[in-house]
């Protein structure tokens, strides 16, 4: 499968997929099960880290120990709440052998939480209970419990004492875990092309310097894959923050009641560590408390799909609302946005050349190389897809496991019509526009592609349009680009163009473009 090395590299460093639970709670149920533990579960719980605590995950009926130690192995993070009684338990020390085992041979982050206890109390823990009548075999126990008791009493961790401030303490334990388990985005497989976008964000972000904040925006065509490309983005660099926060499809989020509320919301509840802490009652106050809030917080912020001024305004309105070292990355099909707000770096993403066009593709319709009978017919596909991922993807899917003469009816079928999911997709920039820019946006489609782009304004001008902006506006949507002087415009977009103009125009006289 094609992927990037600087993608792979990060997933594989991290080994994600071995861990089913982010945390694993060790302790002695009589000492904190309804006191400590408890409102350390739920806060974790709160905060999205998935737990793993005493036998409410194990299905009734199952052998406990040999699926409580799994439990053990499949977690990224292990939390041992020592108290009082923990060493009484042969159970509590069970699992304390296997958790320092999983640290030194799965490099997993064990906590010791000193609860009411002093970390010499655990490291020189009395076993003459449990060594009283002990055989043989349990003698050897007992030396690997007091091996394990030793370690884990040296580890670095938190001493809650009788008048110790718990919230704190477990603000602190929240703070720590999310340090070390970012959560992981699902990114499709099957990412072509990857390591050259990647690159440059990774860069333009200048993620080691924390002198101030940096606002970098991804824009380019619908479907160009730039909400990929980000989520790619954040499994490398989250891991270098602890307060993160992913907010995606904001333009769709936000037109639904109270939607902007919602995502302020959000946006804090990710960056503070936990649901439900405040609750804005409006737009301007979500305002204020993100900039009293996270003014002095280093945060990496996701803004997926912008698609008015109004939303980065409320959202992330200006760097000073951010702590030194913050980053903040949007998408959107509109570059004048980003203008407007002042991005300090702005990435547009091309479309792929025509051999990644074609791998991409290929992934879809063969899972590898095309066969042979099937090659110039996929390189049609390509050549009509015109190196646009979403169209690549589509119909790769569309034309996966069906028959040569299917492929050839189907590539007939497209020439005359275009494929709906892709349509949709293209169309919401234009929907987007006003009625003149419409008018322009349909008149270069069907007429201007590769017209110098001073004799179309002249021409439009003529015609009492306001050329100049109108051309603007369709640039700063990627709708158009102006390459030395000559507008160019994607072949899917024309194809768009022309049928929004056979559709909406019944007869020859209806048409507001013009023949030239």
């Amino acid at each position: 499968m094609p992927s990037t090395k600087i993608y792979r590299s990060s997933s594989s460093s991290t080994s994600h997929s071995q861990w089913s639970y982010h945390v694993f709670l060790s302790f002695r149920g009589e000492d904190t099960r309804r006191s400590f533990t408890d409102h350390l579960s739920s806060a974790l719980i709160r905060c999205n880290i998935k737990t793993f605590r005493d036998a409410e995950e194990l299905p009734k009926g199952g052998e406990i120990k040999p699926e409580l130690l799994q439990a053990i192995e499949e977690s990224r993070v292990s939390i041992i709440v020592f108290s009082k009684t923990y060493a009484d338990s042969k159970w509590c020390l069970e699992e304390l052998v296997k958790i320092m085992s999983c640290k030194k041979e799965r490099k997993q982050k064990v906590i010791p939480i000193f609860y009411h206890v002093d970390p010499s109390q655990v490291r020189n823990q009395s076993f003459a209970h449990h060594e009283e009548n002990a055989d043989e075999e349990e003698k050897e126990k007992i030396k690997s419990w007091k091996t394990a008791m030793r370690e884990a009493g040296n580890l670095a961790g938190y001493d809650v004492k009788v008048d110790s401030y718990e919230s704190e303490i477990i603000h602190d334990i929240i703070e720590e875990i999310h340090g070390t388990i970012p959560i992981v985005l699902d990114v499709d497989e099957n990412i072509v092309g990857m390591d050259s976008h990647l690159e440059r964000l990774i860069s333009a972000l200048e993620i080691q310097s924390n002198d101030g904040v940096r606002m970098v925006g991804v824009c380019g065509l619908g479907g160009i894959g730039k909400t990929t490309i980000i989520t790619a983005l954040y499994n490398i660099i989250s891991n270098q923050f602890r307060s993160i926060s992913f907010l995606t499809n904001v333009r769709e989020e936000s037109t639904k009641d109270s939607g902007l509320v919602k995502l302020q919301q959000q946006l804090l509840d990710d960056t503070l560590g936990g649901k439900g802490q405040l609750t804005l009652k409006n737009i301007h106050e979500g305002v204020k408390v993100i900039k009293d809030k996270l003014s002095s917080k280093r945060v990496l912020i996701f803004l997926d799909d912008i698609d008015n001024l109004r939303q980065l305004e409320h959202l992330v309105g200006k760097h000073a609302w951010f702590g030194p070292g913050s980053r903040v990355v949007i998408t959107t099909r509109r570059k004048d946005l980003l203008t407007a707000h002042r991005v300090d770096y702005m990435y547009e993403v091309d479309i792929l050349n025509d051999d990644e066009a074609l791998q991409l593709f290929c992934c879809y319709a063969f899972e590898q190389l095309p066969k042979k009978d099937y090659r110039d017919l996929s390189i049609h596909v390509v050549r009509y897809a015109a190196g646009l991922p979403l169209a690549l993807k589509v119909l790769g899917s569309l034309f996966r496991a069906r028959s040569l003469p299917d492929w050839k009816s189907e590539l007939k079928k497209l020439k005359n019509m275009p494929n709906m999911d892709i349509v949709n997709v293209l169309k919401l920039n234009y929907d987007g526009l006003d009625d003149q820019q419409k008018c322009i946006f349909l008149d270069i489609a069907c007429y201007f592609k590769g017209n110098d782009v001073q004799r179309v304004t002249r021409i439009l001008d003529g015609s009492k349009f306001n050329a100049e902006s109108g051309i603007n506006a369709l640039v700063d949507r990627c709708l158009i680009s102006i390459s030395k002087n000559m507008i160019e415009m994607h072949d899917l977009l024309i194809q768009m163009g022309r049928e929004i103009v056979d559709k909406e125009c019944t007869e020859p006289g209806e048409k507001q473009i013009m023949e030239i």
